[in-house]
């Protein structure tokens, strides 16, 4: 996940957000790369320069901020109509030069980028005919028709942003990092005018997601100028390095003199639109909402499916799931209400808990790296890879948990300066039954997202920079639902069922997912129905379900994702194993999903041919 301030930007970003394209096995330019290959291959890094010019603080979040790009440590997105523009030319100069090129002349593996780029692009552009939000960029995909939410805006990213991924080791850094903190008041108010912009036209959250969102936004405003961590991270990292100046009072300058003013300004226009706002959850009250929703499931699927037959799909896995879950607790004994009933009852028990204090917090974070150690055995298994995938695993900010999702990632820098960071939302440690989290690890870290992202970092030497840039929802969040299926497999669970029942929970919940997500934005269901769906077939707690809910709301057809890229990869892994039999390698099926970098799910039966291809030569060969 990196910063994510969605606006209309985001919207044009889309086209370009799918274009991490993948680097398949070998894709990296060779020296004798046809003359077509080399042009196309320059095209690729043409494209990067030109994304990482766009989003400086994707350039950070890499550690691509060095050398001839220093410049961009210095710089944050532009969220002006003139930055849409200029992102809008951006997509449209991608697919003109795509178009130029003669597809027919490439090499295999060039024709899978080409065609991952070209499907991202037409999609991109499908999504400017709508005058509001866009796709979020980066690692979480999905979509964000809102400028300032309980989980989007300057606010909830920025500060963290700045602490944890602007890295400081000298002077110049620390310059850098005033000189984004003097950016800040711009990007507040830049979302401010969108903001009431779209208020004019009667878009904004719904009355729920204000509350909650305007509540963040007075609340960090209350802390002292001098206490917050804008001001904190620059002083305390400066004073370590022992560098020369008076950091603290610049920092101190910026935040009272320029920051708080702007947050002023946005807290009064956000206040002002939430006052309009409604109760219904779904995009569809938006103007050209049902085809804004139809885009949105495009971009968080990768795929062609109605939100009809995504929700069915949700229903009929929802059955298949609970029917093993059902199986499991009658074998411990727990057989009264339904599936949901009694696994809601489980939550009841305070043992099933680590303690709601800082004490247990800490115990909770112990025990998701000692699951991470676990797995870490298991991976020569798993992959034959063979990296180091190093992880750090922290509790969401205080100061934005109440919006944060329950637990995210952020992919390790390329540079190899700051680790994959797993944040895990600890609120409240009842959102956090300890039997989910094994699951949690393995989806978030190891073998799920950290492990993905690893491959980016530690291989980005033969890798065009684009695979390195932006993933696609689907595949990159199937990927990690796969990882815990995994994990699964490998017998993590064997004498645990209820780590067992919080891994079939945790894929039960995905489906569910899909019905609650076209329910709401297709449906047109309540809040309230989505939640009580959630709560009675998952039997997880009604406050982590109002938090998810309520993401979904902001962010549609983004959660469609995870389940639906799951369940494309196992079809394609029951595939190749049809077609190699016996031959089949399930570690070097694994490493050719990360090997790709990820891709749309309509381009995924490509990449499993040529690695079916692949396997059946080697085979002859030998």
């Amino acid at each position: 996940m990196s910063l994510h301030n969605p606006s209309r930007r985001e919207l044009l970003l889309a086209a370009l957000s799918a274009t991490a394209v993948s680097a398949l096995p070998g894709l990296a330019l060779a020296a004798d790369a046809s003359p077509a290959d080399a042009r196309f291959s320059k095209l690729l890094d043409d494209i990067a320069e030109e994304v990482l010019r766009l989003s400086p603080t994707s350039a950070t979040g890499l550690g691509l901020d060095k050398g001839p790009r220093t410049a961009l440590k210095s710089q944050l997105e532009d969220l002006s109509p003139a930055g849409d523009k200029a992102w809008a030319e951006e997509v449209k100069s991608i697919q003109a030069r795509l178009r130029a090129i003669n597809r027919a002349t490439l090499s295999a593996n060039a024709q899978i980028r080409y065609d991952t780029i070209a499907y991202a692009a037409e999609s991109g552009l499908q999504g400017l005919r709508f005058p509001f939000g866009g796709a979020a960029s980066g690692f979480n995909g999905g979509t964000a028709p809102f400028p300032v939410t309980q989980q989007d805006g300057t606010i909830t990213r920025l500060p963290e942003f700045l602490d944890s991924q602007h890295q400081i080791a000298d002077a110049a850094d620390a310059e850098a990092y005033l000189a984004r903190l003097a950016g800040m008041a711009k990007l507040l108010d830049d979302e401010t005018a969108r903001i009431e912009e779209q208020a004019g036209k009667g878009i904004m959250p719904p009355d729920f997601i204000c509350k909650t969102a305007l509540g963040q936004l007075q609340d960090f405003r209350k802390t002292a100028a001098a206490d917050q961590k804008l001001v904190t991270s620059v002083t305390e990292r400066a004073q370590k390095l022992n560098l020369a100046g008076d950091w603290h009072a610049r920092a101190l300058k910026l935040v009272e003199g320029s920051v708080y003013p702007a947050l002023d300004r946005q807290i009064a226009a956000f206040g002002k639109a939430a006052a309009k706002a409604t109760n219904v959850a779904g995009v569809h009250r938006l103007p050209d909402g049902a085809a804004y929703y139809e885009w949105a499931l495009r971009l968080g699927t990768s795929t062609t499916h109605s939100a009809r037959e995504i929700h069915a799909i949700g229903l009929e896995q929802n059955k298949q799931l609970q029917s093993r879950i059902d199986a499991i607790l009658k074998k411990q004994g727990i057989t009264q209400g339904t599936v949901g009933q009694r696994l809601l009852g489980l939550t009841k028990d305070p043992q099933r808990f680590y303690a709601d204090n800082d004490k247990g917090r800490e115990e909770l974070i112990a025990f998701c790296n000692e699951r991470v150690a676990a797995v870490r055995k298991l991976m020569p298994q798993i992959s034959h890879l063979n990296m180091q995938a190093p992880l750090q695993i922290k509790r969401v900010p205080v100061d934005i948990q109440d919006g944060a999702p329950l637990g995210y990632m952020n992919f390790a820098s390329l540079d190899g300066s700051r680790p994959a960071i797993y944040y895990v939302n600890l609120k409240s440690t009842t959102l956090w039954p300890k039997s989910e989290l094994s699951t949690l690890t393995a989806h978030e870290g190891i073998p799920g997202h950290a492990w993905q992202g690893a491959y980016l970092a530690e291989h980005h030497d033969e890798l065009p920079l684009i695979s390195s840039l932006i993933g696609f929802n689907a595949f990159v969040e199937g990927w990690a639902l796969y990882a815990e299926q995994l994990v699964d497999e490998f017998g993590l669970y064997a004498n645990d069922p209820f780590s067992q029942i919080g891994y079939l929970q945790a894929q039960q919940f995905r489906a569910c997912r899909l019905v609650v997500d076209t329910g709401i934005h297709a449906m047109q269901w309540t809040r309230e129905q989505a939640i009580r769906f959630l709560v009675e077939n998952t039997g997880r707690g009604q406050q982590a379900m109002t938090s998810e809910i309520d993401r979904y709301t902001v962010s549609p057809g983004q959660a469609c994702g995870y389940k639906m890229g799951h369940n494309e990869i196992l079809r394609q892994r029951q595939r190749a194993q049809k077609a190699l039999g016996g031959k089949f390698d399930l570690a070097g099926f694994n490493d050719a999903l990360v090997e790709s970098c990820g891709v749309p799910l309509t381009v995924l039966p490509t990449v499993i041919d040529r690695y079916i291809n692949a396997q059946r030569a080697k085979q002859q060969k030998a």
